[in-house]
């Protein structure tokens, strides 16, 4: 596997584009449009928010009910949740729209929108965002990076990634963005992502790969701990690698699955680490434990502590509300045991050993708690699982962005 520039249109076939539709800012792009030149397998995962946005809906329909997709819309401003039939039925203007421009089915259009809830789209803004991005769509990286930054909303980088493999003999890619830097506690954060790949693989094994893998990535990060109405990863892949269509769980699946867990992974960290006012992305690594399952509620247990968040803020290694997190997470453990670390580029440090301090140096400690990405290490030693969640630090910004967001 190596990690390649691009994201979106890195894998043959795909194309993006981007336009300036001010549906709520101005002076930016604020719609992306991703399309296929052939009909793609879908698969999608969506949120488990029982309030959810109407593309979240029509999104849904398409992935689990037509055979395939061929595009993307997506706009940022404005979120399209709590809006009614008035707001489904936006959904289906901009398919229309979408496909009579493209001549393709408008139930092979796939929508997404981001940002503000309760306010209804101008749909003929939407429209017209489409008519403008269908005739620039361009293959080239520079389109699929536009496309990522026209997504954005209150993140402060765009978020993309791809990568090459090689799969019966074939170059396979497989690149995409997303965006979230607030409301993001995803139980699949506001969170979109799209992940496009030229391989040929059968919807079935698609779908099961990209819910396998969402466990692992996008349902291990948090900045806030609000699970957004719009949170939607769709991955598309359109069979133009040329390699044997993968139909069973062989050697090619698994090269597969590992090049997608590589690409959702650094999509998450980036999230994460660009949590809304956040100084470092925080990593808890949890080893040792007695299961999977528990190794996970340690690790997000952790990660989503206000009071731990605040102190990677302050640099401070106090591990005192690290050891707290871990222990009401309702996963038993024996706090005599555990041993617990501080790593980052600038070194690793042990906090304690078996539950108690072992008289480290805080002027060292604060010095590996001062670079930008930050791992606390804890381990229960109670077996052999291990899992790992992604944060980052609460800062006073994060307040100071969200008080005033829909102004």
């Amino acid at each position: 596997m190596k990690e390649i520039k691009g994201g979106v249109t890195a894998a043959k076939g795909f194309q993006a584009a981007s336009a300036a539709a001010e549906i709520k800012y101005k002076g930016r792009t604020d719609m992306a449009m991703i399309y296929s030149t052939v009909p793609c397998k879908a698969a999608g995962t969506f949120t488990t928010n029982v309030v959810k946005a109407a593309p979240v809906k029509w999104d849904q329909k398409v992935v689990y009910e037509q055979p395939y997709a061929q595009a993307v819309i997506c706009n940022s401003g404005i979120a399209n949740a709590c809006t009614g039939e008035e707001g489904y039925g936006y959904c289906k203007e901009t398919a229309d729209a979408a496909a009579e421009i493209l001549n393709i089915s408008p139930n092979s259009v796939l929508v997404a929108s981001t940002g503000v809830i309760g306010m209804q789209v101008p749909v003929e803004k939407i429209k017209n965002g489409v008519k403008m991005m269908a005739p620039v769509l361009s293959g080239e990286i520079s389109a699929g990076t536009d496309a990522a930054k026209a997504i954005m909303t209150t993140d402060t980088v765009h978020k993309e990634v791809a990568v090459e493999i090689e799969i019966g003999g074939k170059t396979v890619t497989i690149g995409g963005m997303c965006k979230g830097s607030g409301m993001i506690h995803p139980n699949m954060c506001t969170m979109l992502g799209f992940v496009t790949t030229d391989i040929s693989i059968s919807k079935e094994l698609l779908m099961e790969a990209l819910k396998d893998d969402v466990k692992d990535t996008y349902n291990m990060i948090s900045v806030d701990g609000d699970t957004s109405t719009n949170d939607t990863v769709l991955l598309l892949a359109n069979g133009m690698a040329g390699n044997e269509e993968i139909t069973e769980k062989n050697q090619d699946y698994e090269t597969f699955k590992k090049a997608l867990n590589y690409v959702n992974t650094t999509l998450s960290k980036k999230i994460a680490g660009d949590g809304e006012g956040a100084t470092a992305l925080f990593e808890v690594k949890v080893i040792g434990a007695a299961t999977k399952e528990e190794a996970v509620i340690l690790s997000k247990s952790v990660v989503t502590s206000s009071l731990t968040k605040a102190a990677i803020y302050g640099h401070d290694a106090n591990w005192g509300r690290i050891l707290c997190a871990l222990g009401y997470s309702g996963v038993s453990f024996d706090p005599e045991k555990v041993d617990l670390y501080f790593e980052s580029r600038a070194g690793k440090i042990k906090i304690i050993e078996n539950g108690v301090s072992t008289g480290y140096s805080e002027e060292e400690a604060t010095r590996i708690l001062s670079e930008d990405e930050v791992t606390a290490i804890a381990d229960m030693k109670m077996g052999d699982a291990f899992a790992t969640a992604w944060g980052c630090d609460l800062t006073y910004d994060y307040v100071k962005i969200n008080a005033d967001y829909r102004s």
